[in-house]
């Protein structure tokens, strides 16, 4: 079955209620093998469109990694990605900010980040956490050094609009941005999180912050529908990925990526008549 990419677009000025949208859908594999049969077409598929995106050296590439805690960000990274050119890509994942990046503005620390053309660059979460977590935590501006008197009713629209202004801009100068939000359930992290508890190999992951926050559920919920819906546009989209399945969601996010860069209508570049003498000319040399 052929994955539409716009059954998971969040449209320009919609309404988002994040209830209304799925965690899990119909799977696109019947089974394991289909599954990773699946995936590595796409990987080889995007291998060859990472080469052609370097050599075009034309656009760049970001990718936005959005979701709750054991959403499936790493993994859908690591799978999906796992067959690029790791000098044509990075990686940045942002966590709580330092105290040099609070001296700055809140799109500072991920600007210096952006991906060079022919590049593609993934953000494990992003400037968006600046109205999410910050937002569901209200407490965290005061460590921001803001001017005195901001509008606090008024300060997470105003970030939309930065963001909104940075993400036109990129755009306007090549920069393709691909957004996605992995819908998760509470019902599946909770099996997740308990899975990391159980499993030696993965309980390091677990921190009991992650419980802090679970109890956080539905003020994450309205301040995930408020921002994907005033920051979704026709040029810098977001997509709800249905994540309880990770198999899944990881071919649907695979499938995004390509559909884009294949819009690109990318061509390696054509020499001219000079250099296409010069380079028969060196060819003769080297086969005298």
């Amino acid at each position: 079955m052929k994955i539409n990419s716009k059954d998971f677009l969040v449209q320009t000025g919609e309404k988002l209620r994040l209830k209304e949208r799925p965690t899990i859908v119909l799977p696109e594999y019947k089974s394991k093998e289909q599954y990773q049969q699946i995936l590595r077409e796409h990987i080889e598929e995007l291998r060859s469109l990472q080469s052609l995106l370097y050599a075009s050296n034309r656009h760049s590439i970001l990718l936005i990694f959005q979701g709750m805690d054991s959403a499936g960000k790493d993994s859908a990274i690591k799978h999906i990605m796992s067959g690029v050119n790791p000098q044509g890509c990075q990686v940045f994942s942002f966590k709580h900010p330092s105290a040099m990046e609070l001296q700055h503005d809140f799109l500072w620390r991920t600007t210096i980040c952006l991906p060079e053309r022919g590049r593609i660059g993934i953000f494990n979460r992003s400037y968006y956490e600046e109205v999410l977590i910050v937002r569901v935590h209200p407490e965290i501006l005061q460590s921001e050094n803001l001017p005195d008197g901001f509008d606090k009713k008024t300060i997470w629209q105003e970030r939309y609009r930065s963001i909104m202004d940075l993400e036109n801009h990129l755009y306007c100068n090549g920069t393709r941005i691909i957004k996605f939000f992995l819908h998760l359930s509470k019902e599946e992290q909770k099996k997740r999180f308990l899975k990391r508890i159980d499993d030696q190999e993965k309980n390091w992951k677990f921190s009991p912050d992650d419980i802090e926050e679970r109890k956080f559920w539905k003020r994450y919920m309205k301040a995930y529908e408020a921002c994907l819906s005033a920051t979704s546009t026709t040029n810098n989209p977001w997509y709800i990925i249905p994540a309880d399945d990770k198999e899944n969601a990881q071919l649907i996010i695979s499938q995004i990526i390509l559909d884009m860069l294949k819009g690109l209508k990318m061509t390696y570049p054509r020499l001219g008549r000079k250099r296409r003498k010069d380079l028969k000319s060196i060819r003769k040399q080297l086969t005298s």
